[in-house]
C-alpha cells in the first residue's frame, strides 16, 4: 500500500495517457487497441481505488473506494470500457486536486512549522557553537544575530534588537527588545544582537506549543461534523440496498452502477471538515489560537461578552503615580515593604509596586526563611516582614482586617479613584500607613474593537473588575459598556457568568488568563491575552489572543461566523448536487463518467470555497481602524 500511495500521481498520469490512447485509436477505427489501452488504463487506476476499498472493508466500513469499485466491476462486466476507465481515472485526479488544494487549507500550519528553528548558537565553555535546536539545555547562554531566529524561550541578559515576532503574535511589525526582556522561540532578529538565557527549549517552548494547539484544534470535530460522520455511516450502506433495488426493479445493471457512484457523498463528507480546518488556519496565521472546531461553532453563537478591566480592556502595564504615606512614616520606606511583600504575588498591581522600588534601587528580596506571606485572592496580601504585620490592597482588605480609614484617608482616595487611579492601601500592626495610587491606560484599539464586535452580532458587554467603583464607571463610560461591576473577586466573577449562562445568554469571557482563569473556565467561550500570562491562558482558555490586542478577538468573532456561514453553505451545495444528480440519473439524462465529473467537481468546488476563509480578513475591523482611537486615558 505505501508503494501504491508512494506512485500513486504516476499511475494517474499513465492512466490518463492511456485514455488518450484509446479515444484516439477509437477515432482511428482501431477497436482493439482501444480497447487494450482503455482496460490497461482501468486495471491500473483501480489498483488504488480496490486497495484503499479492501482496508476499508477490513474495518468494516462502507468508503466511497468501495462503490466506485462495484461501479467499476459492474462497467467492466458490460464491457463497457470507457466507462471503466474515464471513472477510475477521474476519481484518482480527483483524489489528486483534493490533496492538492486541503494542502493548501493546512498552509497556515505549515508555514508555522516552517518557521521552526533548527539550529541555535552557543557559548560554552567560553567556545561559542552551533549546535542543533534540540541540544539546547536550560540555562545555555544563547547568540542571535541579525537574521537569525530565535531558538528558545528566554530573557535578553545583554543586547538590542528589533525582533519579528509574526510566528507568535500574527503582528508583523518588528517590537524593539533589549535587556531583561522576554523573547519567545520562532520569533527572528530583523536587525541587532542579543545574547539570551535559556528557560523553555524544545517541546516547552511557547512556539512548540502554538503548533500543538493547532495540531490538535484542527483535527478536532465540530458538532455538524461529527453529526455528518454519523450519517455517512448509515448513509453509504443505504446507498448500496437502494442501487440493488433499483437493478432489482428496473433489471437495468448501468442504471443502478450509475446510481451508486452518483450518490457518494464525497462533497457533504469532506464539506464541513475543510471548513473548520481553514478558519482555524486562519486565526494561527492572526495570531489567534483557537483550541477546534466545536468552539468556533460555539463562539459564533456567542451574544454576551464579559471582559476583565487590567490587563484586558487596559493594557496591563500600570504605573505607581503617588505615594500618600502617614504618621510620618517615610515614603520610601513604606514602598520598601510593601514591595517586599508582593515579591510573592503575580498581581499586575503588586509587580507595579515591586517594579517603582527597584527603579528607586530600594531593596526588595524576600526572605522565605524569616518573613511569612499569604495571598488573599481579589483582595490583596498579608505578611509579616522584620516583626511587622503588612496588609496591603483593596478596602475590603481593610474591613476584613477591621483596619480603620480615617476621614483625611477616605477623601483623599476618593479623589485619587475620581481621578482614574486605583488606591492600594497600606497598614502596619493594625494601622492605616498610607496609599500608594497606581494608574493603567485603556488599550488604544479597545474602542475600535468593542464597535466591530457590536457590528458582528454582539448583544451586550459587561466588564467586571476587582478595581474601585469610580474608576470602572470612568472606564466603562469611556468605551460605551452596557453595564459594569466594580470591587469583585475571582468567585464573584465566576457567579456572574453562571448567572449569565442560567439567564440564556451564551457568554464569552476575555480575561488575562491568571486571576480571571475561574470565571473563564465556566464561560461558554474563554477568552485569554496570551501575553499576559501565555501558560495559563493557553491551558485555561478556549481561545488566547497572541498579540494580546483587542482587535484579535473582534478578528475571531468574526471569523467564526464566516467558519460557520462556509460550513453550510458546503453542507447546502453538497446535499443539492447529489439531489439534482441522482434525479438526473433517474430520468436517464446523467450517465456514469458525466455523473463521475460532476461529483469531483463538486468535491472541489467545496473544497475551494473553504479554502476562502484562509484570506479572511473581516472588513468590518478594517473599517472600525479607521474610526479615531481614544485618547490613552489615566485610570
Amino acid at each position: 500500500m505505501e508503494t501504491i500511495n508512494k506512485h500513486k500521481n504516476h499511475i494517474t498520469a499513465i492512466s490518463f495517457a492511456l485514455l488518450v490512447i484509446g479515444f484516439l485509436a477509437s477515432v482511428m477505427g482501431s477497436g482493439k487497441i482501444s480497447d487494450l489501452a482503455l482496460i490497461t488504463a482501468t486495471i491500473l487506476a483501480s489498483i488504488p481505488i480496490f486497495m484503499k476499498a479492501y482496508l476499508a472493508l477490513r474495518m468494516k466500513a462502507f468508503s466511497i473506494d468501495l462503490l466506485v469499485s462495484i461501479a467499476v466491476l459492474g462497467a467492466v462486466y458490460l464491457q463497457d470500457y470507457t466507462e471503466s476507465s474515464v471513472v477510475t481515472f477521474l476519481f484518482l485526479f480527483g483524489d489528486y486536486l483534493e490533496a492538492r488544494t486541503l494542502e493548501k487549507t493546512r498552509s497556515s500550519l505549515k508555514e508555522l512549522v516552517d518557521m521552526a528553528p533548527q539550529e541555535a548558537t552557543v557559548i560554552r565553555g567560553g567556545t561559542t557553537t552551533i549546535i542543533p535546536v534540540e541540544a539546547v539545555v536550560v540555562g545555555d547562554q544563547v547568540i542571535v544575530r541579525s537574521g537569525g531566529k530565535v531558538p528558545v524561550d528566554g530573557r535578553i541578559i545583554s543586547g538590542q534588537a528589533a525582533l519579528n515576532e509574526a510566528a507568535i503574535t500574527g503582528e508583523s511589525i518588528p517590537a524593539t527588545k533589549r535587556a531583561n526582556d522576554q523573547v519567545f522561540s520562532g520569533t527572528m532578529v530583523d536587525n541587532g544582537y542579543i545574547e539570551i538565557v535559556a528557560e523553555k527549549v524544545g517541546d516547552d517552548t511557547t512556539f512548540a506549543k502554538i503548533i500543538e494547539l493547532v495540531e490538535e484544534a484542527q483535527e478536532s470535530k465540530t458538532k455538524t461534523e461529527k453529526f455528518l460522520d454519523k450519517f455517512s455511516s448509515i448513509y453509504t450502506p443505504t446507498i448500496v440496498i437502494l442501487s440493488v433495488l433499483v437493478y432489482v426493479i428496473t433489471r437495468d445493471l448501468r442504471l443502478a452502477i450509475t446510481f451508486l457512484v452518483i450518490a457518494c457523498p464525497g462533497a457533504l463528507v469532506i464539506g464541513a471538515p475543510v471548513s473548520s480546518v481553514a478558519g482555524i488556519g486562519n486565526g494561527a496565521k492572526n495570531g489567534v489560537l483557537v483550541k477546534g472546531g466545536e468552539i468556533i461553532d460555539t463562539f459564533s453563537k456567542v451574544d454576551m461578552i464579559i471582559f476583565d478591566k487590567t490587563g484586558t480592556l487596559t493594557k496591563g502595564k500600570p504605573e505607581v503615580t503617588a505615594i500618600k504615606t502617614f504618621n510620618k512614616r517615610p515614603e520610601n520606606e513604606l514602598l520598601q515593604l510593601v514591595a517586599r511583600a508582593e515579591t510573592i504575588s503575580e498581581h499586575h498591581l503588586g509587580q507595579t509596586i515591586v517594579k517603582e522600588a527597584l527603579a528607586r534601587q530600594l531593596q526588595v528580596s524576600w526572605n522565605s526563611d524569616s518573613e511569612m506571606g499569604e495571598v488573599i485572592r481579589g483582595r490583596g496580601i498579608l505578611a509579616t516582614i522584620n516583626g511587622q504585620t503588612l496588609a496591603a490592597g483593596n478596602r475590603k482588605l481593610m474591613e476584613s482586617k477591621h483596619i480603620h480609614i480615617s476621614q483625611v484617608a477616605a477623601e483623599y482616595v476618593e479623589s485619587q479613584e475620581k481621578a482614574g487611579n486605583t488606591a492600594v492601601f497600606a497598614a502596619v500592626d493594625g494601622e492605616l500607613e498610607g496609599i500608594i495610587s497606581i494608574a493603567d491606560q485603556i488599550r488604544e484599539d479597545a474602542q475600535a474593537s468593542l464597535k466591530a464586535m457590536r457590528n458582528s452580532g454582539i448583544k451586550k458587554m459587561i466588564m467586571l473588575t476587582g478595581d474601585n467603583q469610580h474608576t470602572a464607571e470612568l472606564v466603562a463610560k469611556k468605551l460605551g459598556l452596557d453595564d459594569f461591576f466594580a470591587e469583585l473577586s475571582p468567585e464573584d466573577k465566576a457567579n456572574y457568568v453562571i448567572r449569565q449562562k442560567e439567564a440564556g445568554y451564551v457568554v464569552a469571557m476575555a480575561g488575562d488568563g491568571i486571576n480571571d482563569a475561574p470565571a473563564i473556565a465556566i464561560a461558554d467561550i474563554g477568552l485569554a491575552m496570551g501575553e499576559g500570562g501565555t501558560d495559563v491562558a493557553m491551558e485555561t482558555a478556549d481561545i488566547v489572543l497572541m498579540a494580546d490586542k483587542l482587535l484579535q478577538l473582534s478578528h475571531a468573532y468574526s471569523l467564526s461566523k464566516a467558519t460557520m456561514r462556509n460550513m453550510k453553505q458546503n453542507t447546502t451545495f453538497a446535499v443539492l448536487t447529489v439531489d439534482v444528480l441522482l434525479i438526473g440519473v433517474l430520468v436517464g439524462s446523467v450517465h456514469l463518467a458525466a455523473g463521475m465529473f460532476i461529483h469531483e467537481a463538486s468535491v472541489l468546488l467545496v473544497i475551494l470555497n473553504a479554502m476562502r476563509l484562509i484570506r479572511f480578513n473581516n472588513r468590518r475591523t478594517k473599517e472600525s481602524r479607521k474610526v479615531p482611537v481614544i485618547h490613552p486615558y489615566e485610570i
